[in-house]
């Protein structure tokens, strides 16, 4: 398992690093585009549709990113769709979670499909829109959310349930405790100020995601850091409620050694749209 993990994850990174950093972003943007369109099939099929339903999902979802490209919503503002999805996620986020397991399958499937179509087509929207503005800002989101899953790992494994006797979402991911949250929130304040002052140090010409909120002083960069780590466990509570309603470990089988696509960025679906709309209030 271990050796498939590592070649799965060499040969992901093979094909995302040189698309990242190629000097235009539609490389980055095209394969940004598939593995979304990948995550809707994976989302349709969590949700009790068939493979030739779920194939369409897929395929609508990718169309329906690629004409945002078209229509060159990547290069305009939209404060007020990241404002709109933000509030959304916050909202609906914790009313989910709340609610547990048992409730999801409630809710009618069509408008499950929906809701997951839209949050996927928003995270491409705010993943491609962070690479248009640099490489340097949206390898500082990214970093965010992976620091923030690695803290909360290793604090979980070396203290969980030293200092708080109830897990953080028994019913929903019983190995998680609230010491991996700390673990990672300490992770996502201690990187944020790092990157700000790498920022500075070498005048980088494209400034970080943190660099950008911390001009409005060290306090909201705080505040900003511990939100969007925060965020990055709800993906991951969310997206792990969904499978534990479909009776499934992983989302699917498309990356041996680490489930789905969905596996991979559920924490990212939040935490991309609510970074760029924190960057668009920064910026008013």
């Amino acid at each position: 398992m271990l050796k498939q993990r590592v070649i799965t994850a060499l040969v992901l990174l093979l094909i995302l690093l040189p698309a990242m950093f190629y000097r235009s972003p539609e490389p980055f943007c095209a394969i940004a585009l598939l593995l979304i369109a990948a995550g809707a099939w994976e989302w349709a099929r969590l949700n009790g549709y068939g493979q030739s339903v779920s194939l369409a999902v897929g395929a609508v979802c990718g169309l329906l990113c690629a004409v945002a490209w078209w229509s060159g919503l990547l290069e305009r503002s939209l404060s007020g769709l990241w404002l709109a999805a933000g509030a959304v996620w916050v909202l609906a986020g914790a009313w989910v979670l709340h609610r547990g397991v048992s409730a999801w399958a409630v809710h009618p499937r069509a408008l499950r499909l929906l809701a997951g179509l839209l949050a996927l087509c928003l995270a491409w929207l705010a993943v491609a829109q962070a690479r248009v503005i640099g490489i340097n800002f949206l390898l500082s989101i990214l970093v965010l959310v992976w620091v923030a899953d690695i803290g909360a790992y290793f604090a979980g494994r070396t203290f969980g349930g030293r200092f708080s006797r109830s897990k953080l979402a028994p019913s929903i991911s019983p190995g998680k405790s609230w010491e991996g949250v700390w673990g990672g929130m300490a992770g996502v304040i201690a990187l944020a100020f790092t990157w700000r002052w790498l920022d500075s140090a070498w005048t980088s010409t494209v400034p970080s995601f943190f660099t950008h909120l911390g001009r409005h002083g060290g306090w909201l960069l705080l505040i900003v850091a511990l939100f969007l780590a925060a965020m990055s466990v709800v993906g991951d509570l969310f997206e792990s409620l969904v499978k534990r309603s479909a009776g499934v470990k992983d989302s699917s089988g498309l990356l041996p050694g680490h489930g789905g696509v969905l596996d991979r960025v559920d924490a990212l679906l939040p935490t991309l749209p609510l970074a760029m709309m924190l960057y668009s209030v920064a910026q008013l």
